[in-house]
């Protein structure tokens, strides 16, 4: 399950409360390979070889239900050029690169990406839960 991050939790305090306005963001998956934290400190991305973090839109999302909300589409990352690594953790951004961390949660199973290898996300794998 996907946690928020303190960036994400502000920002949406303040537009509930009204102290600021918060618009969508186009939301970006990437992976880590440790834990990102909710303050974003540990994230470890791939660089280079094949990795860009992948584009969504609303309609690959479904629409929250009993506080959870999931991926409705397959999301897809790489494929790789070289080895990314062992990743653990997803990770939501408000950009294609840097941006601000929105939500990070731990992969069912880490995940070892070598050349050639690409990250699939079916629907429902990447769940985002607020309560």
């Amino acid at each position: 399950m996907g946690s928020f991050s303190d960036y994400c939790e502000n920002a949406i305090l303040d537009h509930l409360f009204g102290k600021g306005d918060y618009v969508p963001p186009t939301i970006y998956v990437g992976l880590s390979a440790s834990d990102p934290a909710d303050s974003g400190a540990g994230l470890s991305e791939p660089s280079g070889n094949g990795y860009a973090r992948a584009e969504t839109t609303a309609s690959d999302w479904n629409v929250a239900a009993d506080g959870l909300l999931d991926n409705a589409n397959t999301i897809t990352l790489g494929p790789a050029t070289a080895d990314w690594g062992t990743l653990t953790h997803f990770a939501l951004f408000d950009a294609s690169s840097g941006g601000h961390l929105l939500v990070h949660g731990a992969l069912a199973h880490p995940k070892s990406v070598e050349s050639g290898d690409m990250v699939r996300f079916a629907g429902g794998e990447i769940d985002v839960t607020l309560d």
